[in-house]
């Protein structure tokens, strides 16, 4: 069901983690990354939000187990609509712009 994005709240352990994270946001990069975007920034579970310097940035395929999912209502359920759309445009940019032009 969540193949792709989970809402804001959303607990999750990812792969080689010893501790869980909890979904602030998303498409989010770091400075100086070439700025490479990622699905998702969260905080540490049950800490919460320290500071900027204690968030960390992660891709959906980075979750190894879901353990609890954030608040859902008809407004979060537009935004993840309109969020789908997007990721769905980045992928498209990014699939063309890897295309090599084709040789006459």
């Amino acid at each position: 069901m969540f193949e792709r994005t989970l809402p804001i709240g959303s607990v999750v352990s990812l792969y080689g983690a010893e501790k869980r994270l909890m979904v602030l946001g998303y498409l989010k990069y770091l400075r100086g990354d070439d700025r490479k975007v990622y699905d998702y920034c969260g905080c540490t579970f049950p800490e919460g939000y320290l500071d900027s310097e204690s968030t960390a940035v992660f891709n959906h395929e980075d979750i190894e187990h879901i353990y609890a999912l954030g608040f859902q209502d008809k407004v979060q359920f537009e935004f993840q609509n309109r969020l789908l759309q997007i990721l769905e445009e980045r992928e498209e940019e990014k699939k063309k712009s890897e295309q090599k032009p084709e040789q006459e």
